[in-house]
């Protein structure tokens, strides 16, 4: 398995269980999502973006750093396109990085994103150290949680046949439509089994710290 991280311009906070989900990764920054790489002690190998918010000093403390530049006017945005060069290094696996905060609409699309990479066969995962957001789709998920960590699903479509083991308030093949709050702020007891027989959704972990 080649583990990418792609650095995003998000919120982070740097935790020992971030810190190992990092370890080995190659790395991919997108524009400003360099402003992770000290904190997490990363080098990328690779620079992406318009750079029209990476600002002056991290283009001069990160210059040998190769580029991919891209026109401001573009049909992805920045993150989107550090991910289509990690598939194209041979990712097979990713960590979108500082996928949290900032504008919404830019979270709820790197929602949008590992989704389509679950479908394509390509596990991924949202990370801001603190909160961790897991492509649901149909099969089976596990997620190594500390325990009494929060977990929330939210559903994308309706969910039919979903099952959650080892938590607070299991479900057993329970339909949960669109627009339910059914399945947000359950607990787990460690480690947790997702199963579903169609639909998709995102699981929200908030782990405590190990």
């Amino acid at each position: 398995m080649t583990r990418f991280a792609i650095l995003l311009g998000g919120d982070l906070t740097v935790m020992p269980r971030l810190q190992k989900q990092l370890a080995g990764a190659r790395v991919i920054a997108a524009d400003r999502g360099m402003i992770h790489a000290a904190v997490l002690g990363l080098t990328p190998e690779l620079w992406v973006g318009d750079f029209d918010s990476a600002g002056s000093e991290l283009k001069i403390q990160y210059r040998d750093i190769p580029r991919h530049i891209h026109p401001a006017e573009k049909a992805a945005t920045d993150g989107g396109h550090a991910i289509a060069v990690a598939l194209e290094r041979g990712a097979t696996e990713l960590v979108l990085v500082g996928g949290f905060g900032g504008q919404t609409d830019h979270t709820v699309g790197h929602c949008g994103q590992v989704l389509h990479l679950a479908n394509s066969g390509f596990p991924a995962f949202i990370t801001g150290g603190d909160e961790e957001a897991y492509p649901v789709i149909p099969g089976s998920l596990k997620i190594d949680l500390p325990e009494q960590s929060r977990l929330s699903i939210a559903p994308f479509t309706d969910l039919v046949g979903l099952d959650i083991e080892n938590v607070k308030w299991p479900l057993v093949k329970h339909h949960v439509p669109l627009g339910s709050t059914l399945t947000l702020s359950n607990v787990a007891h460690g480690s947790v089994r997702i199963g579903l027989q169609s639909g998709h959704a995102i699981a929200f972990a908030y782990p405590t710290r190990d």
